[in-house]
């Protein structure tokens, strides 16, 4: 930046990552955010929000409001602070801002799996999705699979797409008391699935393959979007559903667990496939949308529309074969190296550097 000249202004929507349940878009919100600075250090950074939290690791201004705070709220604090850009990970971008913006598009599951969402919502994500496209001059996708659906779906022009992919920070709580598996009533193997509870991510079919194998149980950890399928889930007495549970119990999870498995029909990224690499564990995911990107040679995969057979047969080798166990997990540890939060910001910020 040559002498003398003003240092543009980055307005950051970090909303998300205020949420009380921290899935993958908080998740990501939180951690990119709180490197972007570092990330370019000669820009001038402002974070806003609606609620404040603890643990963000930047000065968040908060502008309180408790309904359509991106849409109303939001614009109404840019007006004044007038940034350079607005920078919106989570894909939202209000209506009313008129200056340049930047936004992530994590997946398109609202159209390739529209009856899981309520009208309502599915309507929103259309509009702000399509709005996003016409009006930012690049967006970023956090998947090659979310690239293809927004040129597909959407006629986003290919060129106009920077694909950034997500990291991993590893482990960050020690692993909760053994003894805590047996309050949760998991009590022998059992193969482990991260995420909602909902039709997309497949957990029927999960349980299905783990109900033909002896003395093997499915557990289930993540909020419930579809209450009638956890109940099918709960019915079963190869299943534990657990809801979300805290990070030293999940650690405990991953540590015990003989296998993680990601039947998802579809995913913009598939943050649990990193997840249980970085730990060492095998995974066993659908071959589908953004799976195979993630997880590379260190994954076993199956088709996703395998039928519980091949599916069980898929699982027992998997937990059977001791060399094919140990060769993974040697796999699945350096393949998630590779992804990094650092590297994850570093990859918005030459988008950014792109637009200011």
């Amino acid at each position: 930046m040559a002498a003398g000249a003003r240092a543009a202004t980055i307005a950051v929507d970090i909303n998300p990552a205020t949420r009380p349940i921290s899935t993958g878009t908080e998740t990501f919100t939180r951690e990119v955010c709180r490197r972007l600075p570092a990330a370019i250090p000669e820009l001038r950074w402002r974070f806003l929000a609606s609620r404040p939290k603890a643990g963000l690791g930047v000065d968040v201004l908060v502008v309180p409001q408790r309904r359509l705070w991106s849409q109303v709220r939001l614009p109404m604090s840019l007006a004044s602070m007038r940034p350079d850009l607005l920078f919106v990970p989570a894909h939202v971008v209000p209506f009313a801002w008129p200056g340049r913006v930047l936004t992530v598009v994590h997946d398109l599951a609202f159209e390739r799996f529209p009856d899981a969402y309520r009208f309502a919502e599915r309507s929103y994500l259309r509009l702000t999705t399509r709005w996003a496209v016409g009006r930012c001059k690049l967006i970023i996708a956090i998947s090659e699979s979310t690239k293809r659906d927004l040129v597909d779906l959407y006629g986003m022009p290919a060129e106009r797409v920077r694909v950034v992919p997500l990291g991993i920070a590893g482990p960050g709580a020690a692993a909760a008391p053994a003894s805590r598996l047996a309050e949760l009533g998991v009590d022998g193997p059992f193969v482990l699935q991260v995420g909602r509870i909902e039709k997309r991510k497949n957990q029927v079919a999960a349980l299905a393959a783990v109900e033909k194998l002896d003395g093997l149980k499915l557990v289930v950890a993540g909020p419930e979007r579809d209450s009638q399928l956890a109940a099918v889930l709960r019915r079963s007495a190869h299943a534990r559903v657990l809801g979300m549970v805290d990070q030293p119990t999940l650690e405990l999870l991953y540590k015990h667990a003989d296998a993680v498995i990601v039947p998802s029909l579809y995913e913009g990224f598939g943050l649990p496939v990193l997840e249980a690499m970085s730990r060492g564990k095998v995974v066993v995911a659908a071959k589908t949308s953004s799976l195979p990107e993630v997880g590379g040679d260190a994954v076993v995969y199956y088709h996703d529309r395998a039928d519980s057979s091949e599916l069980a047969h898929v699982l027992e080798e998997a937990l059977g074969d001791h060399a094919m166990r140990t060769r993974l997990a040697r796999a699945a540890r350096a393949r998630a190296a590779q992804f990094t939060w650092e590297s994850t910001a570093r990859g918005i910020a030459a988008v950014i550097r792109e637009l200011v």
